[in-house]
Order: C-alpha cells, then sequence, then structure tokens
C-alpha cells in the first residue's frame, strides 16, 4: 500500500510524559440501536479504607450556543462530509456504547441544524465495534471505508483500535477515538491521522495511584486486564502509587474472554493490600463478587473507566457502596445530560459521551477550516481548530466565526481541547467517583492535569 503524506507534524512524538496534576480538591471522597442517518440524533484498616465524605457536586452548565443566524458556507463540495462510527453495542464494552452513540448523533444534529458542513448535511453511519474477541471491528471498517467516510470516531477499546488503526489510516481515513487512553498510540506511525480527545492513561494512572494513597492505602493489589488498556494502566498506577510512597503487593492478570476468575482473587486477597484496583471491563461483574465474599470492604475498591458502570441490577443494595473509581473527562453538565436524553432517552451511563461529542465536532469544524471533505485535508486543520483563537464550544458558535474569518479555539463537553503533533489531548480532566447504596455512581471531584 503507497504511503500516504504526513499531515500534521508528528516529529514530537514525545518519548517521555511529564505530568502535573492540580488537584481541585484535597480530601478523598468518601439501549439504544445506531442507524444511519443524514440528520443524526484514611490510614487502611480491616473495615476498609477511611475517606472523609465528598464536598464536590458537579456544575451547572456555563455552554452558550452562538445566538442568532449562522452565516451560510460560502464554499461549498460536490461530496458531503460522511462520518462513520465504530462503538461497542456487543462485548465487553457494550454499556459505553450508548452514551458515545448519543453523543455522535447530538454533535450532528447540531451541525446539520445549523445548516451542516460546506453547505451540505452531514451523513453519519454507525457500526458495532465489539470486543477484541471476535472480528467485528474489521468487518465494520471495511464496511465504513467501503460507503466512502472521511472520518471514523471510535473504537472505545485501545485493544479493538489496535486491531483496525492501520486499516484506518492505511485508507487515508481519520480514526478519531473518543475512548482509547493506551499510551502506544502516542508514538503510532499513523501518518498524521489518529487522534483522540481522551487522554493518555499516563493521566488517569496517576491520579488514580496518587488517589489510593491520599485515601490511606499503603499497599495495593490489582487485577488486571491482559491487553493494551488493562497493561499500560496498571503500569502507571503502579509508578504513580509507588511514588507516593506505597507499594504493590500484587498483581494477576487475565485475558478477554475468560470468566473464571477465583485465582486472581485469592492471590491477591492472599497478600493482604489495603486497596484493590480493579482494571478490568465487564468482568467486574464477576470479580467483585467474589471479593466481597471473602470479606473486602468496598471502600477498599477502586475502579476504573473501563467498569464504572450502573451495577444496580448486577449486584445486592449496598455490595459496592463506598468504593470509588476513576472516569477521564469532566463531569457531564446538567444541559449536557438534556440534551442527550433527548437523543437517547434509556441513557444511564454518560461516560465519553463527551469526549464524543467533540469528536463529531471537531472533524466537522476541521472540514470547514480546510474547505475540504478529504480525510487528509480535515486531519492537517484539527490542531489549528483547537487553540490559540477566539474560543468556542459547539458547533454553530464556532462555524460562524470560522465563516467571518476567524481563528477558533474549541473547547468542548470534555474539557479543554488542545491536541499535541502526536494528536493527544495535552490537558484533561479526570473525574473521581463514589458507589451509592444503589450500586450507581455518584460524581467527588475533579482532578486537572497536563501531558
Amino acid at each position: 500500500m503507497t504511503s500516504l503524506p504526513q499531515v500534521a507534524p508528528r516529529i514530537a512524538k514525545l518519548t517521555a510524559l511529564s505530568i502535573g496534576v492540580a488537584l481541585l480538591a484535597t480530601a478523598c471522597g468518601g439501549s439504544s440501536t445506531p442507524t444511519s442517518t443524514g440528520s443524526g440524533t484514611a490510614s487502611a484498616n480491616a473495615a476498609g479504607i477511611a475517606c472523609p465524605a465528598p464536598s464536590a457536586t458537579a456544575g451547572a452548565s456555563t455552554a452558550a450556543g452562538a445566538g442568532g443566524a449562522v452565516p451560510a458556507a460560502t464554499t461549498t463540495t460536490e461530496t458531503a462530509l460522511k462520518i462513520g462510527s465504530l462503538l461497542p453495542t456487543t462485548g465487553s464494552l457494550a454499556f459505553l456504547g450508548p452514551p458515545e452513540i448519543a453523543g455522535v448523533n447530538l454533535g450532528i444534529k447540531e451541525i446539520n441544524d445549523a445548516g451542516g458542513v460546506l453547505g451540505k448535511p452531514v451523513e453519519v453511519i454507525h457500526r458495532d465495534s465489539g470486543d477484541t474477541k471476535t472480528d467485528i471491528a474489521t468487518q465494520s471498517t471495511s464496511a465504513l471505508l467501503g460507503q466512502g467516510v472521511s472520518a471514523i470516531v471510535g473504537a472505545a477499546s485501545s485493544g479493538v483500535s489496535k486491531t483496525v488503526i492501520n486499516q484506518i489510516t492505511g485508507a487515508g481515513v481519520i480514526q478519531f477515538s473518543p475512548a482509547n487512553t493506551s499510551p502506544d498510540f502516542t508514538a503510532w506511525d499513523d501518518k498524521g491521522l489518529y487522534w483522540r480527545t481522551a487522554p493518555s492513561d499516563v493521566l488517569q494512572g496517576k491520579v488514580l495511584g496518587n488517589y489510593m494513597a491520599t485515601c490511606g492505602a499503603q499497599t495495593v493489589g490489582m487485577i488486571v486486564l491482559n491487553d493494551a488498556y488493562g497493561t499500560g494502566l496498571a503500569k502507571n498506577v503502579q509508578a504513580a502509587f509507588e511514588a507516593a510512597g506505597g507499594k504493590v503487593v500484587a498483581q494477576e492478570l487475565f485475558n478477554e474472554g475468560d470468566s473464571q476468575f477465583s485465582s486472581q482473587v485469592d492471590k491477591v486477597l492472599a497478600a493482604k493490600p489495603d486497596a484493590i484496583a480493579l482494571i478490568t471491563f465487564d468482568q467486574a461483574k464477576s470479580i467483585v463478587p467474589l471479593m466481597t465474599g471473602k470479606g473486602i470492604k468496598p471502600t477498599q475498591i477502586f475502579m476504573v473507566d473501563g467498569n464504572m458502570s450502573d451495577y444496580s441490577k448486577d449486584f445486592q443494595a449496598g455490595t459496592l457502596k463506598g468504593a470509588q473509581g476513576t472516569i477521564p473527562g469532566t463531569f457531564a453538565k446538567d444541559d449536557f445530560k438534556k440534551k442527550l436524553l433527548a437523543i437517547d432517552p434509556a441513557l444511564k451511563d454518560y461516560s465519553y459521551a463527551g469526549e464524543s461529542y467533540d469528536a463529531a465536532n471537531l472533524i466537522a469544524l476541521a472540514s470547514e477550516a480546510a474547505k475540504s471533505t478529504k480525510g487528509t485535508d480535515i486531519a492537517a486543520q484539527l490542531k489549528a481548530v483547537s487553540e490559540t483563537g477566539e474560543k468556542c464550544n459547539d458547533f454553530p458558535s464556532c462555524v460562524t466565526l470560522l465563516r467571518n474569518g476567524k481563528d477558533i479555539d474549541y473547547d468542548g463537553q470534555s474539557g479543554p481541547v488542545t491536541f499535541s503533533d502526536a494528536g493527544d489531548p495535552t490537558e484533561a480532566y479526570i473525574g473521581i467517583y463514589e458507589f451509592q447504596d444503589d450500586n450507581t455512581y455518584k460524581p467527588v471531584k475533579e482532578e486537572f492535569g497536563k501531558l
């Protein structure tokens, strides 16, 4: 396959990452069916880790629309912008599919309500990514490329993205993930076509490792999914926790597709850690009961974005009460939730909805800036529309500025969006959440960090 030209500077491929994490609070805290559409719709003890009650809650939205009419596009193109999504409706991350798909559809709706891109409505085509146990992602990618998409939003799983990134970028198409966090993508030979709105696990790992230490844990055990996501995140959690003076006393791996976890649980519990970090996907549904059945308190359990979900129908009340976890991104604001619920009234989880919404908007804005719907042309403008310009936070307000000849700096629902030359966010929020008696979780606080 003929190699494509480099469309964005990639010489700063970040051989080392330094992170400054600014804590916004110092105390630790206690199914839609997608379719194709043109319009889109304290010290540790036997009782667990002692943590003070949370004091921070999610704030109200301050986002505002542009107001007034959006100026018409001055340049039209014969080819309408077509965006695909490669997001999970089946597999171990299927719980992330609905909010991500709703985020994309909300973005497309607002884009088309504002007149579309370059004078034409944007079309979105959704396909299932499945997980790494199947070949669904490859088949879906082939279908999307066959339909002429300029960009693909997805995948959610870093492991899945590794199976299709060369296929997508090799075709001159943008791959824009709202949820990939593996550090491996920073240095990937992607011809400038791989981008993401989720920060590298270098940041989430540092936040979670420090947070467990802040909550009084001196020793930690980890149960880890043996894939790019799991091992990469575990490495960064361990580095941060040990830098804070703690010690990882056990780490047990399992593979995607495994259904028995007694061996891993028994080995970790035998080390008698103060806290246990579960770096898994939906395997947590099987692992949590094994741990609590052997006397582990929920306040000793720390989870991550891959398993932060609504367990109200999976566990008895109180099973996870006091367990905590991290999810990259800011807390979903109330007005954004309302808009998402108008797209999918069944939504219960908002994880990575903001990142998906932002991905759709950034692709559309970069297409406007490039006056082209070609993937390589759009990619060349993604940095430009996200930095050193007039601030704006939705498509109507941003495209109005662009069409009036202004430089823009898009900041979205996921927080500030500023890209490195490698297509990574250079700064991001990590949200910390705590499970309630009904086994759903609520926000505790946000931590901001730079990469």
